[in-house]
């Protein structure tokens, strides 16, 4: 029998692959405002709720560029935020970032970003590989090419399970607004913000 898994909000950490000048530059403006908006709402969750975030940046920085502010200020006011520097697609290939998740304890990896057919996909098989329970969010993930379907394919049948962002959000909260799950939350993080 399949074991079901499922998101929870003390086992997970958010990982957000090269969400970078360079990439955001190819993409038509519609996509583009999509994918930083939805990458900025994600961010911004995993802070409110304290979740760790590890974030990646592809080297050279200087033709690649950074991550965009509008979202790096979302990582800044989260302390369990860390932004790393690579040169491998799969960011499983620097001790210096699987050491950071191994120090995490978390076992769930909740990961966007891109390329969904390279940097994204090489660093979900790596990080499948190391055994993390991946759960990829669909409306985090772009590519330069119009034809993903098959790494996606490969991601799935290496184990990753694919969620939207508003699913990932109510399984998070598991609750509804009134429940005394919910106020629990809200004792704990704060009022919770009206954006999200």
């Amino acid at each position: 029998m399949k074991t079901v898994k499922r998101i929870v909000l003390n086992q997970c950490c958010g990982v957000i692959i090269d969400v970078q000048e360079f990439s955001l530059a190819q993409l038509d403006a519609d996509t583009r405002s999509r994918i930083e908006t939805n990458t900025m709402g994600f961010a911004r969750m995993l802070g409110y709720l304290q979740v760790p975030v590890l974030s990646t940046v592809e080297r050279p920085l200087k033709t690649k560029g950074a991550m965009p502010k509008s979202i790096g200020k979302y990582l800044s006011g989260n302390d369990a935020a860390e932004t790393f520097e690579k040169d491998f697609f799969d960011l499983t290939k620097h001790q210096e970032i699987t050491g950071y998740l191994r120090s995490l304890k978390k076992k769930q990896l909740i990961v966007g970003g891109c390329e969904t057919d390279v940097g994204l996909l090489q660093s979900c098989l790596g990080l499948l590989s190391l055994g993390y329970e991946i759960y990829v969010v669909e409306d985090l993930l772009f590519s330069s090419s119009r034809e993903v379907h098959s790494a996606v394919q490969r991601m799935k049948d290496a184990g990753a399970i694919f969620v939207s962002l508003k699913t990932l959000y109510y399984e998070l909260l598991e609750a509804v607004e009134t429940s005394p799950q919910r106020r629990k939350i809200v004792e704990k993080f704060g009022p919770f913000p009206k954006e999200l």
